[in-house]
This record gives structure tokens, sequence and C-alpha cells, in this order.
């Protein structure tokens, strides 16, 4: 059996200064070596792994075949961001992890493969689509994953499909909260562009609740809207300090670097601290970005403090590995406890405790807790807390029949659909914290509203 074809990595040494890509994909033959690795499996598992449940065996062998377009339109049949997914899924934890060569540690790099394809397909002119049109109107609220792969599926079944982003740009997370050197931008633009070639409509600056209320969507036609405003309230460590100056929740950071530019301040008005000896707070994905990030900004030291051990952490081995590379360090096993701040009330340490796994939680990882009396200090000037975001709580709180649980997640049906009859939600805002994870639950969302749009439609003419 062939080995799996990694991609190349750029030197860290070179990459860690700059935000262009840290790998630039296969090649062609690359590609094709990777392709004839897989088996064509009678009864293929891989495909149970995939949340948007592309038919990954048919567009791998389009590859082999040497025909790119036909596995290209193969991928777009179910998925609406194939350059994205390729890029930033995780695919170790789901397709690849079900495919039968994963048990010799050898998957095939279905994420590699779809990248490929996305990216050769890039430059091509999109083939004129024809979409049989129903004139119904749907609304979308958000443009991140779940919205634009639920407007993309909708927009494909025949639905009249407007997307509303408060923001300047669409994107959602994708745009602010991945830095480009995992998803550059122009990947991203030319995804969306794809979707409005379609005939999708992306209306932006607008905040659904002030700009338009949930009435007025209605009121303009729409017979049915989905609410993917995704997560933006960050999760604070409720510890002595942590209002201190140079500290940051990863969501601003991210969004002042990525959306704002301000690596490239001034010439993008927006600046940022950037800080010499940074310490990053978690172990996701989010964390990762913050502190590569933080080294490409300049920091001579960027040291990442998780409770628990790597093995424990939720971000992408990739991710990880590609951070030591770059020159984080990883403190494991340890968890802060008090931000130390001079007499400018600018943070300068963090007190911080060794921890200790014992019995496992719900997630399946090992509880962590504190080892009585291993308080020690990590000197910092640049704190940047990466715990995670609850749902975004603009949206909920300026509709009030819009029901939330304790924690502010929406309140969903098997159907998706919301306590207010025709709203539907998905992503963030219920639950789904991963991009694919996001886009599984848009993919499934508009299913559910084509089925709900028909029954309405049935039901108003009925004699």
């Amino acid at each position: 059996m062939l080995q799996k074809i990694k991609m190349y990595d750029r030197d860290p040494k070179v990459r860690n200064k700059d935000f262009e890509q840290v790998n630039f994909g296969y090649s062609q033959e690359e590609m094709f070596k990777e392709a004839r690795r897989c088996l064509q499996c009678v009864t293929p598992m891989c495909r149970n792994g995939c949340p948007v449940e592309i038919d990954i065996p048919v567009f791998i062998k389009f590859l082999t075949e040497g025909n790119p377009k036909q596995a290209f339109e193969v991928l777009k049949q179910k998925n609406n961001l194939p350059a994205v997914c390729g890029r930033v899924c995780p695919q170790e934890n789901q397709c690849e992890k079900f495919c039968i060569l994963s048990k010799k540690k050898e998957s095939i790099c279905i994420g590699n493969l779809e990248r490929y394809v996305a990216d050769f397909m890039a430059e091509s002119p999109i083939d004129n689509v024809f979409i049989k049109k129903n004139d119904v109107k749907i609304a979308i609220i958000g443009s991140g994953p779940a919205g634009l792969t639920c407007g993309g599926d909708l927009l494909k079944m025949g639905y009249d499909v407007t997307i509303y982003e408060s923001l300047h740009d669409a994107g959602g997370v994708l745009r602010y909260g991945i830095p480009d050197f995992r998803l550059p931008k122009k990947v991203l633009n030319i995804e969306i562009d794809n979707l409005k070639k379609l005939g999708i409509k992306i209306i932006l600056n607008t905040l659904i609740g002030r700009t338009k209320t949930l009435k007025d969507l209605f009121d303009e036609g729409n017979k049915s809207v989905f609410i993917a405003v995704g997560a933006g309230l960050p999760i604070f460590p409720n510890i002595p300090g942590e209002n201190l100056n140079h500290i940051y929740c990863a969501n601003e950071f991210l969004v002042r670097v990525n959306l704002m530019h301000s690596y490239n301040f001034p010439v993008y008005d927006t600046p940022i601290y950037k800080g010499k000896n940074v310490v990053v707070i978690g172990g996701g994905n989010t964390a990762m970005d913050s502190a590569r990030t933080a080294i490409r900004l300049g920091a001579e030291s960027v040291k990442l403090i998780y409770r628990r051990t790597e093995d424990e952490m939720p971000s992408r081995k990739e991710e990880r590995v590609h951070a030591k590379e770059e020159g984080v360090e990883f403190v494991v096993l340890t968890n802060p406890i008090k931000f130390i701040g001079n007499d400018k009330k600018f943070v300068k340490a963090v007190e911080c405790v060794k921890m200790e796994l014992k019995e496992v939680d719900y997630s399946g990882r090992k509880n962590s807790h504190k080892i009585d009396g291993s308080n020690y200090i990590i000197e910092t000037d640049m704190v940047i807390l990466a715990l995670g975001l609850h749902p975004n709580p603009v949206l909920p709180s300026l509709m009030k029949d819009l029901c939330t649980d304790s924690r502010g997640y929406v309140i969903i049906d098997e159907n998706y659909m919301t306590s207010i009859s025709g709203v539907f939600a998905g992503g963030d805002i219920i639950g789904g914290n991963t991009v694919i994870k996001a886009m599984g639950m848009g993919k499934k969302a508009a299913k559910a509203m084509a089925k709900y749009c028909s029954f309405t439609f049935a039901e108003s003419n009925k004699i």
C-alpha cells in the first residue's frame, strides 16, 4: 500500500513572519498519487463521517480519471464551500477517521483532494446552471457557514434567497475568525462570488432586529427565515484581574487582525497592541490561530496554557503541529487563577496552578483538577483568552417570542424550527461549534424549510 501523500509545508521560520498560506496544496502529480490510493470500497464508510454527505469515493474516482471538473460537480452537489472545507474542516475526526485505511494510520487525505479540486476550478467560469424558480422568498440572517450553506441549498431548490449580514462583508467567522494563513480571503471571496453568480443575494450592513425587524422580513413577502448569526459573546475565566489592560478575548483580537488589517497599521487605521511575551489561554483552533497570529505580529515568546494535555486539546492536530513548528510553547496541565497588573493596570504576569487528570467527563476527556501548592508565575505583557464563545445574544434579545435555553442557545425542534412559526435556526446559535457542523445544520434546515414552505403553500391554496 502506498503511503499517503502529505502536502509540502513552507519553512516555519519563514512563514511565521507573514500571513501567506502555510502550504499551497497538491501538485497534479501528487493529487494523482493520493487519489489512486483510494480502494473504492463497495461499502464506503468515509461518507458516514461527512456532515454534508459528499459522495467521497465518486469525486475521488473522477480525479483518478483526470476529470477534476466532474469531481467538482460531485462536490458542489452537496458542498457549497469546498475550498473552505478543504482547508479548515477537521477531516481527521470525520470522513478520514472512517476510511478503511485509517486502521493502518494511512487514511486517504480526503481534505487535501477536496482542496485540490476546488482550487483547480477556482479560476474556471461557472457553467450556466438552469434552476427552475418557484418565486418563493426566503431570508437568511447571517452569512457564515450555516447561512451560506442553507441559502445555497435553497437557491438550488428554486427559492429566491436573500442573506442579510450585519457587517460590511460576507463570510461571518470564515472572514473575521480564521487568519489568512489558514483560509485566504481571496479563496473565501471566490466561494461567495460563485453563490452570487447562481443567484443568491447578499445585503450587507443590515442588523436584523434594528435595521429591519423580523416582521419586516415577513411583510416583504418572505415565507420563511433562517437564523444563523453564530456565537459572538466571549467566555471569560472569572478570575481576579481579567479586566486589566492588554488582556484580549480571542475574537476581538482576531477580528482586529483579520477583518480590520491591524497587522498593517498605519496603512489600515486599526491599531492593536503587539505583545512581546504573549500568553494564550485555551486549546481549540481559535487558541492556535491566536497564538500563531501573535507570533506573526512579532512576539518574542508565545506560551499557550491549557488545563489538560495536548492529547485532549479540541484543536486539529495539524494546527498544533504548525503552531509548535512556528515557535509556540505549549504549557499543558496548567490553569490560570489570577492576572497580575502593574501600577498602571496593565497585565504583567499570570499566576498559574498545575493540574492533574482524573475521571472522564461527558465529552470523553479526563477532568482536570488543581494540585494544591503548585502555584507559579508566568510573566507576560499580553494575554489572549480563547475559552470559547456563547451564542450571539443580540438577535434573541430583539425577538421577544424567540425562546432560548439557560446558556442562550436558540431552542429548535427536530426540524430546526424555533418557537416562532416559519423561523428556523442553525450553526453556533444552536450549538454547532465547527464550520462543518454548522454547514451540516444549514443543509438539514434547508430541507426542513423547503418542506415547510411547500406545506404552507398547499394549505393557503386549499378551497
